[in-house]
């Protein structure tokens, strides 16, 4: 059974840093492409980052880039997200999710696995 358990979330005071950790099993990891999302209260889902099955491809949404980091350990079945120089308007809730054999990227339809999430609040 397919399986993807998100950890590491907290609260932190604006500036800081946080590593989201999500630890998949059930299938094997290096087979897809894993994306993080973020849901905020009363908002819509939003793309964050995601990395290709290798790890040797990345893509983030504008209002992370150069902030937020995504990696995956394939050996160990896990995908991190490094989060610095938070911001308030980074709280939300966060999701571990496994992309569609060879696709790719920010689309939410193309992820078919995901976690249950981890939430971050940021103080300022």
């Amino acid at each position: 059974q397919v399986e993807l358990v998100e950890s590491g979330g907290g609260l932190v005071q604006a500036g800081g840093s946080l590593r989201l950790s999500c630890l998949a099993s059930g299938f094997p990891l290096r087979s897809r492409g894993m994306g993080w999302f973020r849901q905020a209260p009363g908002k819509e889902r939003e793309f964050v980052g995601w990395v290709s099955s290798s790890g040797t491809a990345t893509k983030y949404a504008d209002s992370v880039k150069d902030r937020f980091t995504v990696s995956r350990d394939n050996d160990k079945n896990l995908v991190f997200l490094q989060m610095d120089s938070l911001k308030p308007d980074d709280t939300a809730v966060y999701y571990c999710a496994a992309a569609r054999p060879l696709s790719a990227g920010d689309q939410i339809e193309n992820y078919v696995y995901w976690g249950q999430g981890t939430r971050v609040t940021v103080s300022s």
